[in-house]
Order: C-alpha cells, then structure tokens, then sequence
C-alpha cells in the first residue's frame, strides 16, 4: 500500500476529532422568533389579497383554521372558522340585500330573492375565495395530499364567509361592505345563470305591450320514444313565429320563448329598468 493510500485510511487523531466543527442548533427562542415573523408575513400576504388589514391579526388566523387544525388535547370547535362562518353568512346576506335594493329599484320581491340566492350561495363564495387566492392559506390538521386537497375545496366558500364576520367583528360593517361591494358588485350585475323562466318573461312583457298571453304550438316531433326530440313555436300577433328544440315540451317552449325575447329586445329577465 502507498503513502497516499495510508493517508486515505489513516484514522483521525483524537485531537483531529475535537477540531471538527460541531452542527450548530438554532436556540428554541430564535426558532419561535422565525416562526412568527414567517406567519406575520404570511398573514400581510393575505391582508393585500383581501384589501384589509387587521388590528387583530387573531381573528384572521381564527378565519382559517380548520377544526382539524386544533389540538386534539385542547379541541373545541369555537375556536375554528366555524363560529365566523356563521355571523359572516349573515353579514354577506345583509350587505348583498342591501346592494340588491338599491341596485333594482323596480324589481319585486320574487326577483330580488332569487338574486340573492344566486349570490350568497357557497358556490359564488368558493368563487370569490378562489379569485382572491385563499385556498392554499386554510389550516389543516394531520390529512394526506389528496385529502387535504378535496377538503380545502369543499370549506372554501365557509371560509370566504369567516373572512367576512372577521372583518365585521375586526373593523365594523362599513369595512365588511367594502369588502362585499369589491368582491360581489360585478357579480351582481352578470348572474351566472337565468333567473326568471324565459316564459314568464316573455309573457310579461307581451301583457305590458297589451298583448295577448303567447300561444306555444308543437310544430314536429322527431327522434326514437325513449328520447324524442320537440320542436315548438310561439306566437303573439304581430310578430312572426319564433321557434326552439327541446327534449320535452317545455325544454323547446322555453327555448322559443327565449329565441323571441332575443330577437324583440326584451330586457334580460330583470325589472331594473
């Protein structure tokens, strides 16, 4: 064997030993100190998404706290989002009522519901928390990848709504409105689906030109018993038959009546104007 290679071998002298450097262990106050200025600037983060900032960056935290999230020795429910949720739920429905009154002057109480419905639903919260980016800051406890995933989707709207009673308790209902109004105001105005049936429009507006109640006519029916196929035509004199295909009667009477009312200009369903 080689100098070299009785130099590779050569075991280190105890002295050698001591001279190596030793790993270095982070104190636990500094450790705790990290830990904080990492959640404070996660919590500024998502101030700046929201457009608001907490004076009690507890309730924040509260907002997206999972109950799985809590210890189990010290568990209790009040101290997940679970409690926000419930006053901003109410929070949303007086803000969003309120912009609705005002926003639709001449719409009845049936219209109004509807739209309301339509906005406060969980569907149109989960959609508001996902435009502001929230779905990554909810806290879990202890679940796998793929768990944690479809849980996070499904609370999405009840945190939306915690965030809301959080700002409310946090800086009063004028706050709580801003951040409604910026969030739900364009929403208001495009509704994601009808909400008054095409005929009961159609019907409404004829009445008020002093015509006739429509009259839906079946023109053909095509297609096998089991999945037949309806074409039907609606008529109010003075206007030239409109026409709409559907899998049942009323499918195509619909369709008709929302061909016509297209065609003729009749408002979109709403009594605003």
């Amino acid at each position: 064997m080689n100098d070299e290679a009785q130099d590779i071998q050569r075991p280190s002298s105890p002295g050698e030993a001591d001279s190596r450097p030793e790993p270095v262990h982070e104190p636990a106050a500094a450790k705790r100190k990290r830990g904080k200025a990492s959640a404070k600037a996660a919590a500024a983060a998502i101030e700046a998404r929201i457009g608001y900032k907490f004076g009690d960056p507890g309730l924040l935290a509260t907002a997206f706290t999972h109950v799985s999230a809590l210890k189990p020795a010290t568990r209790h429910r009040a101290d997940s989002y679970q409690r926000l949720e419930f006053l901003g739920d109410h929070v949303l429905g007086l803000v969003v009522s309120d912009m609705l009154y005002r926003a639709y002057p001449r719409a009845d109480e049936g219209e109004l519901s509807k739209r309301l419905a339509d906005l406060v639903r969980k569907e149109s919260c989960s959609d508001v928390a996902k435009s502001l980016g929230l779905l990554d800051d909810i806290k879990l406890g202890a679940v796998g990848a793929g768990a944690g995933a479809r849980l996070r989707k499904a609370v999405l709207g009840d945190i939306c709504e915690a965030v809301i009673g959080a700002i409310y308790l946090d800086g009063g209902y004028a706050a709580a409105v801003q951040f409604v109004e910026r969030n739900w105001t364009e929403r208001m105005r495009k509704p994601r689906r009808p909400l008054r049936d095409p005929k009961t429009v159609l019907q409404e507006w004829a009445q008020g030109k002093g015509l006739p109640t429509p009259v839906y006519r079946e023109v053909e029916r095509t297609g096998p018993h089991h999945d037949p196929q309806f074409r039907v035509a609606v008529d109010l004199p003075g206007l030239a038959p409109a026409e709409g295909v559907g899998g049942s009667k009323r499918a195509a009477e619909k369709v008709a009546a929302s061909v016509m009312i297209a065609r003729e200009g009749v408002g979109g369903g709403s009594n605003d104007g």
